[in-house]
């Protein structure tokens, strides 16, 4: 079973924030897309450096308004946000 891992929010200028979790960097580029402003015509670029190595994942992420589940709580509003990521490449870094 895959374990944990964590991952950092890296900006263009290499600046990083934010720490996200998942199992595979696919689920905490979801959890930052969800978050972002991006659409599907002009997605946004995410670059998510796994810690504790130099791999840095950059991702196209968007998300967009659908409808709610059928079987959805009472209190969840009849349109959700669904976050939507896209895998462009692994760049390797010489220094963190």
């Amino acid at each position: 079973m895959a374990e944990t891992r964590n991952f950092v929010l890296r900006e263009k200028d290499g600046t990083e924030s934010g720490v996200f979790t998942g199992k595979q960097p696919r689920q905490a580029a979801l959890k930052v897309a969800n978050r972002g402003n991006g659409n599907k015509k002009k997605p946004e670029t995410i670059m998510l450096r796994e810690r504790g190595t130099k791999k840095v994942h950059v991702f196209k992420a968007w998300k967009e308004l659908v409808d709610a589940p059928k079987n959805r709580p009472s209190w969840m509003p009849p349109k959700i946000n669904k976050p939507f990521v896209k895998k462009v490449e692994i760049v390797k870094l010489d220094e963190i």
